[in-house]
């Protein structure tokens, strides 16, 4: 007999193509059978962050609820409810969820970063515990072994977002740069950050490629993951080419291009 249908399911596969185009690329390599939980584990964090982002008079509550859950309260929240199932099949990682909730939490409250050490620390917290907890999906021998890489991976891919949206940061009064790198380069004014965007590319590549060094660890999804992994690091490659912030915007890979990026990763 056919299974009815989940609207939640149906809800978090239309999220992840949706707003998440690149990802959405690289799940179609993943294993059928953990596909559909990797889409459910977005959902959450996708929609946390959107809360918080729109600065939505929920954002509070729904952390708590997953911060409440994490300590061992019943879920009272569609993430925490979500968040619950996963760990009956995959044993999540509940330390990172909390330190992902304090991330979101810096978001909220619009904690500045001064330094490049606060600015990894924001990374890890709002990019790497998802690497983290994406690594408890797909399984691994070495699970402890496993979570530097992976971290590692979700903060590279966050600095790469970072470096992506500095336009369009700056015009929503936001900036993720470390301070102390502004100060150092003096300016990141597009046709004056050359500097600073290669001491920027020089620190995401460092960390791919930590995370991609531990891609062999994972039981499942290597090949999703390493196409995910090359495919962000494909945007450092743009803003190269496109001359390190020459001119303003949001920097965009050709979808072409993704997709050779992601075969060629994949070994297809």
């Amino acid at each position: 007999m056919s299974q009815p249908p989940d609207p939640i399911l149906a809800e978090a596969r239309d999220t992840t193509r949706r707003v998440a185009r690149t990802f959405s690329l690289a799940c179609r390599l993943l294993p059928r059978e953990v596909r559909d939980d990797v889409y459910r584990l977005y959902l959450v964090f996708r929609t946390l962050d959107d809360l918080v982002d729109f600065g939505d008079p929920r954002a509070d509550d729904r952390l708590a609820a997953v911060e409440e859950w994490c300590a061992g309260a019943p879920p009272r929240s569609r993430e925490a409810q979500l968040l619950a199932e996963l760990d009956s099949r995959y044993a999540l990682p509940r330390d990172a969820l909390i330190d992902f909730c304090r991330g979101m939490r810096g978001d909220l409250a619009g904690t500045p970063i001064y330094t490049e050490d606060e600015l990894n620390e924001y990374c890890y917290r709002v990019a790497g515990t998802v690497g983290v907890t994406m690594a408890a999906l797909l399984g691994s021998d070495d699970l402890d072994g496993a979570r530097p890489s992976a971290a590692a991976l979700g903060m590279a891919m966050q600095r790469t977002n970072i470096l992506r949206d500095i336009d369009e940061d700056l015009a929503n009064g936001r900036i993720y740069l470390a301070q102390e790198t502004i100060d150092r380069y003096g300016s990141f004014a597009p046709g004056q950050r050359a500097a600073l965007l290669r001491d920027q590319i020089d620190r995401a590549d460092a960390l791919y490629r930590e995370g991609i060094a531990g891609i062999p660890l994972l039981h499942t999804g290597r090949r999703a993951i390493r196409a995910a992994a090359q495919m962000y690091r494909e945007i450092l490659r743009q803003i190269e080419r496109e001359g390190y912030g020459r001119h303003a915007g949001r920097v965009v890979v050709p979808r072409s291009r993704k997709v050779f990026v992601a075969v060629r990763a994949a070994g297809m």
